[in-house]
C-alpha cells in the first residue's frame, strides 16, 4: 500500500472519494463550506434536514456529479469542537478509510490532517495539537483500519476489497506532517505484524515460528537478536520456565532481542513479553468452549517483539532490551501437575496450584534473567489473568507496579496513544494470598483479586527494579470490530510501548 503527501488545494484535488472531516455543529465551516458553495448547498441541507450532523464517527457519501474533481465526498464526523482529541481523529480517520474501502475503492484522499477550526499549519496548533499528532493519528487511523488477515482464505480471494492507496492531502508542505507521516507508518507496520503473530493458529506461530519471526525483524531493523533453546535454560536452571513447557513436544524458545540505541552504557528499558503460543490449561485443563482463542496467549511477546522493532525503525535514541519466553501449555504424562513444586531461575520455590496458571511462571525467570541488564525500569505485558476482564472489561489494560513515576509516564503513553490504562492496587496485604504452606510461593491466590495476586507474584521476581505489569487478557481480542481495529488481534502494546519510550 502506498501512502503520501500531496499539496493541493481540496476542490481542486481529482479522486474517487475525498474525505472531509466536520465538527458537530448546524453550520458549515472551512473546507465542508467551500465544498458545500460548490455543490449548491448539499452539505448545509444535509445538516439542516440532519441526514448528517458531524457526530463522532457518523459518515455520509456524496456524489459530486462533476461539480468537484473529486466524485465522491465521503463526510466524517468528528464529534463536538470542544470535546476534540486525537484520538477521536484516529477513530474517525479509521472509520472513513473503511467505509472508502467497503466502496470497493482503490484509493482514499483524506483531508482530516487540516480539520476545520483545527489547522495544525498554526504553530501549536489548536488544544495543544500540533501538526505533528495531527498527521500521526490520520496515518495510524487510516492504515490500522485497513488491516485485513487473509491468510488462509482460498476461495474467492478475488473479492477480498483492498486499499492501493492513501493521499493525505495538506493544503502547503510542513515538515512536522512529513515526520508524522512517517512514523505512523513505521508504527503501524509493527503493529500489523503483531496482528499477523497473533491472529496465526497455534499450528502456524509455534515458539520456533516465534524465534525465527523475531531472527527475521532483528536482521531488518538493526537489532541483535539471540534464542536459547531447551539446553541453555537448563544451564541457567530456568526451572519455572521448563515446568510449563515440560508437557509439550514443542521445544521451547527464549527470545533476546537489544536495541541499542541511546548512550554507550546507558541501562536499558526492559520488555517481558508472555509467548505462550497456546494455553490449554495444561493439566488444569480449560473449558473446550473458546479454547481456540487461547492462540493469542502470546500477545505480550508479539507486543515486545514489534515494540522494539518500532524502536528500532524510528531510530528513538533509547536502550531497549525485549525477552520473551515461548512455550505450549500442554497437558501430557510430562507436564507438571498441581502440588509439584519448582525451582525458578532466581533460586525460589514455587508451589504449583494450578497448571493454568503458567503465564507468571515462565514470566518470573525472563524477569530473574533481566536482572543482569540492570535495567532502569522494566515492564511486562501478558494476557495473564481472565480476572482483569473482570474487573475493567474489554476497554483498558491493567496496569500494576512498584514505582510512582514509571506507572503515571506508562497512563500518559497510554492517553496519547489511545491504549489505555488504569491501575489497580498493589498493597502488600494481597501478597499474604500467595504464601505456600511447603514452598516460598504458590502460584495462585485464590479468586479474590486474581489479577492482582497475580501481579503480586511477579512483583517477587521483579527484584529493586522499577516495574510494572500490563494485564493485556482483556484488550488483546476485538471481537465487534471498532474504526481502528478490525476484528481479531489488537496488537495492544505495541503503540503505547513506542509513546512510553518516544517519552524517554
Amino acid at each position: 500500500m502506498k501512502i503520501y503527501i500531496k499539496a493541493e488545494a481540496f476542490e481542486k484535488h481529482k479522486t474517487g472519494c475525498l474525505v472531509v472531516g466536520s465538527f458537530e455543529s448546524k453550520k458549515t465551516e472551512g473546507l465542508v463550506k467551500v465544498i458545500d458553495k460548490r455543490l449548491n448547498g448539499l452539505i448545509s441541507k444535509l445538516f439542516k434536514d440532519k441526514d448528517f450532523e458531524g457526530k463522532l464517527k457518523q459518515t455520509r457519501l456524496i456524489y459530486t456529479q462533476g461539480k468537484i474533481p473529486a466524485e465522491r465526498v465521503l463526510l466524517v464526523g468528528l464529534g463536538k469542537e470542544k470535546e476534540f482529541t486525537i484520538e477521536k481523529l484516529r477513530q474517525a480517520s479509521g472509520g472513513s478509510s473503511r467505509a472508502v474501502k467497503d466502496l470497493g475503492l482503490k484509493k482514499i484522499s483524506t483531508s482530516l490532517a487540516n480539520p476545520p477550526s483545527v489547522s495544525p499549519l498554526k504553530k501549536g496548533g489548536k488544544g495543544g495539537l500540533s501538526a505533528y499528532d495531527i498527521s500521526k493519528a490520520v496515518t495510524e487511523g487510516a492504515i490500522l483500519s485497513l488491516y485485513d488477515f487473509t491468510s488462509y482464505r482460498t476461495e474467492k480471494r478475488e473479492e477480498i476489497k483492498r486499499i492501493d492507496e492513501i493521499v493525505i492531502l495538506i493544503e502547503k508542505e510542513n515538515k512536522e506532517i512529513k515526520k508524522g507521516l512517517d512514523e505512523g507508518i513505521k508504527i503501524s507496520e509493527a503493529v500489523y505484524i503483531a496482528r499477523d503473530m497473533i491472529n496465526h493458529p497455534a499450528n502456524t506461530a509455534t515458539p520456533t515460528y516465534l524465534a525465527e519471526q523475531a531472527k527475521r525483524i532483528a536482521k531488518k531493523s538493526g537489532i541483535r537478536c539471540k534464542i536459547l533453546d531447551r539446553a541453555d535454560m537448563e544451564r541457567l536452571k530456568m526451572g519455572a520456565l521448563l515446568a510449563v513447557a515440560r508437557g509439550s513436544d514443542e521445544p521451547p524458545k527464549f527470545i533476546i532481542m537489544e536495541y541499542n540505541g541511546g548512550k554507550k552504557g546507558e541501562p536499558p528499558v526492559l520488555i517481558a513479553g508472555k509467548g505462550l503460543t497456546f494455553d490449554s490449561g495444561g493439566i488444569s485443563i480449560k473449558p473446550s468452549e473458546k479454547m481456540e482463542e487461547m492462540k493469542h496467549d502470546m500477545a505480550g511477546g508479539a507486543a515486545a517483539i514489534c515494540a522494539i522493532k518500532a524502536a528500532a525503525d524510528l531510530k528513538l535514541p533509547v536502550n531497549v532490551v525485549s525477552l520473551i519466553p515461548a512455550t505450549e501449555n500442554m497437558p501430557s504424562g510430562k507436564a507438571d501437575k498441581p502440588g509439584d513444586v519448582v525451582k525458578a531461575m532466581s533460586g525460589k520455590t514455587i508451589e504449583v496450584i494450578s497448571t493454568d496458571a503458567e503465564g507468571r511462571m515462565i514470566l518470573a525467570d525472563a524477569l530473574t534473567y533481566g536482572e543482569r541488564y540492570k535495567p532502569k525500569a522494566v515492564i511486562d505485558l501478558a494476557t495473564l489473568t481472565g480476572a482483569v476482564i473482570i474487573a475493567l472489561g474489554y476497554h483498558a489494560t491493567g496496569l500494576l507496579g512498584n514505582d510512582k513515576n514509571l506507572i503515571e509516564a506508562i497512563k500518559k503513553a497510554g492517553e496519547k496513544s489511545g491504549e489505555r490504562v488504569w491501575e489497580l492496587p498493589l498493597w502488600e496485604e494481597y501478597e499474604e494470598q500467595n504464601k505456600s504452606d511447603i514452598a516460598d510461593v504458590k502460584n495462585v491466590g485464590g479468586r479474590g483479586g486474581g489479577t492482582i495476586t497475580a501481579a503480586a507474584f511477579l512483583k517477587k521476581f521483579a527484584g529493586k527494579f522499577k516495574w510494572v505489569h500490563l494485564d493485556i487478557a482483556g484488550t488483546v481480542w476485538e471481537y465487534n470490530g471498532k474504526p481502528y481495529v478490525p476484528k481479531g488481534a489488537v496488537g495492544v502494546g505495541v503503540r503505547l510501548l513506542v509513546e512510553y519510550l518516544k517519552n524517554l
